[in-house]
């Protein structure tokens, strides 16, 4: 039976939809993948401080790896997609164990596996445009929804943006490309919206959508918009 969990590892802090036979799997791949980053940091303190693409060592985990290559294409630190990929390898942990519909909700930073269709909400905190989501329907293979803010939660943004949303096949990059994309949004105006997303358009990249107090801007494909009740309570967060 399908059920909503929320799980709190160290730093991370979850949600999780799937299964309950399955919820189990996701725990122990977390918890393994923050001890390969831990361990790795150890090594490579750079790796945890920079706000610029850093070269890992050849000889790290697949995680640093993958953190590396896509903070290098979207241009930021490598801890910058380190929430997308902890949800990226709990769902994958998940699948790999026979799961066909599962969902990581890693503080806004998504990693998802859908057999079913799914609504996801955009909480972009003081902003005059609220209560709007997208309806994702089934799809093969897993892919991200990830969301960065200078104004909601205690991740670091060097921009202005209430909501920086990117949707890619891979929740990793989509989490660099979130920071990115918030990093770039300067200002309440069109104008900054438009030159954010234009400056970090990328291949890799199916879609985003900026939200600014009074301003929103798309890119690329994304469903379209519909009307959600965004519940508070339903935020990942910490207890």
């Amino acid at each position: 039976m399908k059920g909503r969990y929320h799980i709190e590892e160290g730093e991370t802090i979850a949600t999780v939809l799937c299964e309950k036979e399955y919820l189990d799997v996701a725990l122990k791949e977390i918890r393994k993948q923050r001890w390969e980053l831990i361990d790795y940091m150890q090594m490579d303190p750079m790796f945890k401080i920079s706000f610029e693409p850093h070269e890992c060592r050849e000889s790290a985990p697949e995680i640093v790896k993958l953190m590396a290559s896509a903070a290098s294409k979207m241009g930021v630190g490598p801890m910058a997609a380190v929430a997308g990929a902890i949800a990226h390898f709990a769902i994958r942990a998940m699948q790999e164990k026979g799961a066909s519909h599962a969902v990581v909700d890693n503080g806004g930073d998504i990693a998802l596996l859908l057999a079913e269709p799914l609504t996801v909400g955009i909480f972009a905190g003081e902003s005059t445009i609220k209560d709007i989501g997208f309806r994702f329907e089934p799809r093969k293979g897993i892919f991200g929804i990830c969301t960065s803010s200078g104004t909601v939660g205690p991740s670091t943004s060097l921009g202005n943006a209430d909501a920086a949303m990117v949707i890619a096949g891979d929740a990793i990059i989509a989490d660099a490309a979130a920071t990115a994309l918030g990093n770039a949004v300067k200002k309440d105006t069109k104008a900054s919206i438009d030159n954010a997303l234009g400056e970090v358009g990328h291949r890799d990249l199916e879609g985003m959508v900026v939200i600014t107090r009074n301003h929103i801007g798309v890119w690329g494909k994304v469903p379209p918009f519909i009307k959600v009740d965004n519940d508070y309570d339903l935020i990942t967060k910490g207890n």
